[in-house]
């Protein structure tokens, strides 16, 4: 019989001690499935800016249970009722809410899959493990769908203040050094409330919800969307369009067994089945880092020279702007590294092209963050706040950029 001790406290480095509610969520985590997070990494190939950006998913994971925990409280002490298993639910719903994701994270989603986001790989996760622990993952499912009858839980897992964005920004703020990003999520925690099933800020919390958003613009720009992050991401994705054109025209392309069918497959939203699914849960970045080293020295030039510029971080030059470049000047550009490198007019496109990124900080379009004012009316915090720059905040904001070789 096993009587090891399932409620383990963990040291989270942005929080201090973390519990483990209970012996399923132990469970959960013990599975490989949550394990694998533990091989992908929260921000991508961002460390190649940020060099201390090398956490993973699974940190993100367990820092969001937290904060869910921290809500749930404050909200019970508010008089809303939580049951002890729509709390097992929430945290459940949270913990696995980015369990879907594939190897360095958004870099790949659309490259190793197809039409398939990263939420209904989650989902397609969330119901085989519910599967193996008898239905016990059923409300969570609810939850996490948004089809249960209480707003409020699927606005704890997925809103523009959910404990999701509460954790990252603060955690990926701390791991890259970038102070702007931190924020003080206990206390907009502190200041939740639930008024007519609807999750709101109470009004002197509404300082720190603009902290929040300008948080988050920042670390779009700083971080997330930082220039060299992004070139290095558009690399990331060609060199995997290059390896499955390749496996297609018959080509030998050395790569893990799991990476070999992902390769090997078009696997997208219609035939993401049971075998794809067990497939990808022995996927991560491992295999990903191991098989460009092995493409650094294969025959095709695309693919070597993009495997090669990705493990010595030498990449591309990219220029970000508010406008595009010229069709003239981006043709010169490609004319030119045709020439240089010998290119065909297909391989050009792996190392000279443009396309653009965007980013709105708060939409007060969807469903937007709502303060609780004194006088128990309910407004939206574009509406309550006195901050000049918070409708400005609600633009989106586009940037384009163009990646090129260096030597050019």
């Amino acid at each position: 019989m096993n009587t090891s001790n399932k409620l383990k406290i963990l040291n989270d480095p942005i929080y201090g001690f973390i519990t483990i509610p209970n012996e399923l969520i132990f469970d959960i985590i013990q599975h490989p499935y949550f394990q694998r997070l533990r091989r992908v990494s929260q921000m991508g190939l961002t460390y190649l800016v940020y060099p201390g950006a090398h956490h993973t998913r699974f940190h993100h994971a367990l820092g969001c249970m937290h904060l869910m925990s921290k809500a749930i409280q404050v909200l019970r002490f508010k008089g809303v009722l939580i049951s002890e298993d729509e709390a097992t639910a929430l945290q459940i719903a949270i913990l696995l809410h980015d369990i879907g994701h594939g190897p360095f994270s958004h870099a790949m989603e659309h490259s190793i899959v197809e039409k398939i986001t990263h939420e209904e790989i989650s989902l397609a996760f969330m119901k085989a493990l519910n599967e193996e622990f008898d239905g016990k993952l059923a409300l969570a499912i609810l939850i996490f769908e948004g089809k249960h009858p209480r707003t409020f839980f699927y606005q704890l897992i997925s809103s523009q203040l959910d404990m999701d964005r509460s954790d990252y920004l603060k955690r990926d703020s701390f791991y890259t050094g970038v102070a702007e990003g931190n924020i003080n999520s206990e206390r907009l925690i502190t200041m939740l409330n639930v008024v007519n099933d609807e999750l709101v800020v109470e009004e002197k919390g509404i300082y720190s919800v603009e902290k929040f958003l300008l948080a988050r613009r920042l670390m779009y720009w700083q971080v997330y969307l930082h220039k060299t992050g992004v070139g290095a991401e558009q690399l990331l994705v060609r060199v995997l369009k290059r390896a499955k054109e390749l496996v297609n025209s018959g080509a030998k392309i050395p790569a893990s067994n799991p990476f070999q069918y992902f390769l090997q497959h078009k696997i997208n939203d219609t035939n993401f089945d049971a075998v794809a699914l067990k497939t990808f849960a022995k996927l991560d970045d491992y295999d990903i880092v191991s098989a460009m080293k092995s493409w650094m020295n294969h025959d095709d030039v695309v693919l070597s020279n993009l495997s090669t510029m990705i493990i010595n971080r030498d990449l591309l030059k990219i220029k970000l702007s508010s406008n595009p470049v010229s069709d003239t000047e981006f043709k010169a550009l490609q004319e030119q590294a045709k020439q240089k490198y010998n290119l065909s007019d297909e391989e050009v496109n792996y190392f000279v092209f443009q396309s653009s990124v965007s980013n709105t900080a708060y939409s007060d379009v969807e469903s937007g963050i709502k303060i609780l004012l004194k006088n128990d009316a309910v407004v939206d915090v574009s509406e309550a706040s006195d901050h000049l720059n918070l409708k400005v905040l609600t633009k989106t904001v586009k940037k384009y950029f163009v990646c090129y070789p260096k030597v050019m």
